[in-house]
């Protein structure tokens, strides 16, 4: 897959990886604005991964490193681009960045309803812990 190009998103793609995820991701993020996609960006350069072919945005994946946890969001690939081993490669890149810092395990969050996600975090070795739930509060209205 040479043609693949995978890179750290900048803040100049911002408005890129927003309108990708509306086409390629599934579900929605309430940090799904530019504010918060620029938030992540300057807090963590590395963090958002982007994949594409031949200037096009095929693919993305949230690799975050807060020292203790690995933590993977947003890996989406565009519907006209899927099963040519664009999730597999971007998670190879997450993976590696994980182990650069020191990382140990990888989460991953995956929505309940979405199992043809199942299937590939299942093909990339990811497990599914059902005694684990996640508990989440809005900070904000």
């Amino acid at each position: 897959m040479s043609d693949l190009h995978i890179r750290p998103a900048g803040l100049t793609d911002i408005d890129t990886v927003l309108r990708f995820w509306r086409e390629a991701a599934e579900g929605t993020s309430i940090s799904d604005d530019h504010d918060g996609v620029a938030r992540l960006i300057s807090r963590d350069p590395e963090a958002l991964l982007l994949a594409d072919r031949d200037g096009r945005p095929v693919g993305t994946v949230i690799a975050g490193f807060d020292g203790w946890r690995c933590s993977v969001y947003r890996l989406a690939v565009h519907p006209d681009f899927r099963r040519q081993g664009i999730a597999t490669a971007l998670m190879e890149a997450a993976e590696q960045r994980f182990l650069s810092l020191g990382g140990r395990r990888a989460d991953a969050m995956v929505l309940e309803a979405n199992e043809r996600a199942h299937h590939t975090w299942a093909a990339g070795g990811y497990r599914r812990e059902d005694h684990w739930r996640r508990w989440v509060k809005p900070l904000s209205d």
